[in-house]
């Protein structure tokens, strides 16, 4: 059991760490203080496992685009929409930018008790790529149109981006990270051949490509809202197990797949026996041997802290 964003803005603790470190892309670069908040989730709950600080566009950072966290607006990111511009991006292996996250990685998992996994993270190609065209925007219809048209310069940046992320994955390996995951959250705008050609290909390629490099890694792929496209996701080559969001029924997927997900965030907001209720819905839909509790996405800002803890309660009593 772990969540995604279990360190984050809901925890007083991060709040005040936060504030210290001045702003978002500070916190994440400063490995002392990302460590901090990393591990501060499992100071207070009964978690298998602590996800590794950072975000999903310290690959296009580390490529050479402006990255920014506007308050209250989200990231604001340089663009790439032309093969010229794709051309003068950096490889990310020797950045700054990932040397700081390893380090983080490392002194992370020297602060970790032994039986607490660390997992690290990238975003996916379709997702990072949404961002980089839209210049940090939620609205993605540039990248989709750009998928849509087979655009040259589209096609080779989602390629380049596999590439990175199998370099920058493989070093949070090489660094102490013991599982990873790979995080798709757009990945419910595409369908049919976009589907295919923009999301399912390239994770496959970065697990393929990783698993080449640390065969032993366990990959979870995370392909958010794609439906029944999941069956094609759990089916990708060496993946350990797939992330499912809050809408995908977990009695649809083939009972050898290793699922993670999908209580929904919202319940947490709901109060305790609320949340337990859906804890127990899931736990009964899929053997324990094969299930890693999660959310269908992250935990939401607001969240109140003791719901964490009564979920992660009502999860060990599944287990006894």
């Amino acid at each position: 059991m772990w969540f995604m964003r279990q360190a984050g803005r809901y925890l007083p603790e991060y709040r005040a760490v936060r504030e210290k470190a001045g702003s978002f892309l500070d916190l994440c670069y400063n490995p002392e203080l990302a460590a901090e908040v990393t591990i501060q989730p499992l100071r207070r709950y009964d978690l298998d496992a602590a996800i590794l600080f950072a975000d999903i566009l310290v690959v296009p950072h580390a490529m050479g685009l402006p990255l920014k966290f506007a308050e209250g607006e989200g990231p604001v990111l340089g663009t790439v929409r032309s093969m010229q511009e794709l051309d003068r991006l950096k490889p990310v292996v020797e950045s700054y930018e990932v040397r700081q996250v390893c380090r983080t990685v490392a002194l992370t998992r020297s602060q970790l008790a032994p039986h607490l996994a660390l997992i690290g993270f990238c975003g996916a190609p379709w997702t990072v790529a949404s961002y980089m065209v839209g210049g940090g925007s939620s609205d993605r219809v540039m990248a989709k149109v750009a998928a849509y048209q087979r655009q040259p310069w589209f096609c080779a940046l989602i390629d380049r981006l596999v590439q990175e992320s199998i370099d920058y994955l493989s070093a949070q390996a090489d660094a102490g990270a013991q599982a990873v995951q790979i995080f798709d959250s757009w990945a419910g705008d595409l369908v049919a051949s976009e589907l295919e050609e923009f999301v399912l290909k390239p994770l496959a390629a970065i697990v393929a490509g990783v698993k080449s490099r640390h065969p032993g890694l366990p990959v979870i792929v995370f392909a958010r809202g794609i439906g029944m496209g999941q069956r094609k996701a759990a089916a990708i080559s060496g993946a350990n197990a797939i992330g499912v969001e809050t809408e995908y029924d977990l009695t649809e997927l083939p009972k050898d797949v290793v699922v993670q997900g999908n209580l929904d965030p919202v319940a947490l907001l709901a109060g305790a026996e609320v949340a337990a209720t859906e804890v127990r819905r899931i736990c009964a839909a899929v053997d324990p041997q094969r299930h890693i509790f999660n959310l269908g996405h992250g935990i939401r800002l607001g969240t109140d802290p003791s719901a964490v803890g009564a979920v992660v309660d009502a999860v060990r009593r599944c287990d006894g």
